[in-house]
């Protein structure tokens, strides 16, 4: 049964990949600052844990715009409203570089920048009818520092970084923000990392997944209004780039 729709006070997120890691985390982050959240995993986790916390959920793919349309039109037919996307992503190929297949590029292109095209395509007349609202992908900091292990997660989310220059230029006079979270080493547990993994970070320590999605829902609140077509490094200054 539908509820009553939320106030104008009581803000709506989305969250896509919320089944696990950062994703999880954000749905947890939400949920605990007032946010009614809709969470969709292709596991059924995501769907659990919103449903758990008084939200709402659904299984289903980022990849697929079928799924990403049911999960907006959940949001909207239960709660009458969207305020907040994020918009988190599993895992891509991974390999020499130019051993990975067409398909494989492809595949990753679904994942890591059409995801976001096609949400945004999706949500963003909600966006506009709530007033504004805010859109936040999670990304990496490799996006502008490459490296072999990742090799198409950061080419296609050097492409996401143009694309949310471009959407924040179009859809900022509307009042709608786009950000990127670039992170950096993140686990549920960072205690559990060896210490000969963060020898090259100056904080010397992984972030936890809690700290990411705060940074995501800072991102996504009236905090940080002023903020939109960034790529913000969340990688505790393991980048060296300027």
């Amino acid at each position: 049964m539908p509820e009553t729709p939320s106030s104008a006070s009581e803000k709506v997120a989305i969250v896509v990949g919320g089944g696990s890691g950062i994703g999880a985390a954000c749905v947890r982050e939400f949920a605990a600052n007032g946010y009614r959240v809709v969470a969709m995993s292709p596991s059924g986790r995501a769907r659990a844990l919103a449903e758990s916390l008084g939200g709402a959920g659904l299984d289903g793919s980022n990849t697929s715009i079928e799924n990403l349309r049911a999960c907006v039109d959940l949001a909207v037919s239960r709660y009458g409203r969207v305020d907040a996307v994020v918009n988190s992503s599993g895992h891509a190929a991974r390999g020499p570089v130019l051993e990975i297949t067409d398909e494989q590029w492809s595949e990753g292109a679904d994942l890591y920048l059409l995801n976001v095209v096609r949400m945004a395509r999706l949500v963003t007349p909600h966006l506009v009818a709530s007033g504004g609202g805010a859109i936040v992908n999670i990304s990496t900091a490799g996006a502008f520092e490459p490296g072999p292990m990742f090799p198409v997660s950061v080419t296609m989310r050097a492409a996401l970084a143009s694309f949310t220059k471009l959407y924040a230029n179009e859809y900022g006079p509307q009042g709608i923000r786009m950000n990127n979270v670039l992170t950096g080493l993140t686990k549920d547990d960072p205690s559990v990392v060896p210490a000969e993994w963060t020898s090259g970070i100056p904080l010397r320590r992984a972030q936890s997944t809690a700290e990411a999605a705060r940074i995501v829902r800072f991102l996504a609140g009236e905090e940080s209004a002023y903020m939109t077509g960034q790529n913000i490094r969340v990688d505790g200054g393991e980048t060296k780039s300027i």
